[in-house]
């Protein structure tokens, strides 16, 4: 469904779903002693609140990245014989 979709309008909802998750984080007002409060994940079994959230941090990088990659991609031919050096275009 999303490849049909403008990207311009897939990065607006990114940027939107990110900053509610951001703002409802804030607003719990974690502290220090709150990261490393433990929960039981049904595969991984115990789990830190602070391995959450890191890992919400790369999900979201891991979304920056592959943007980024297509991005890069439409200079694929434009970047001529530097193509080779630059791993993003091949």
């Amino acid at each position: 469904e999303a490849r049909r979709r403008p990207l311009g309008d897939l990065l607006r909802q990114f940027a939107t779903l990110r900053e509610v998750g951001l703002a409802t984080l804030r607003d719990l007002q974690l502290g220090e002693r709150d990261l490393d409060r433990r929960g039981r994940h049904p595969g991984f079994g115990p789990v830190t609140l602070r391995q959450h959230l890191a890992t919400w941090t790369v999900h979201d990088l891991t979304h920056i990245s592959q943007i980024v990659r297509v991005l890069a991609l439409q200079y694929q031919e434009d970047v001529g014989p530097w193509r080779k050096y630059l791993r993003i275009v091949q």
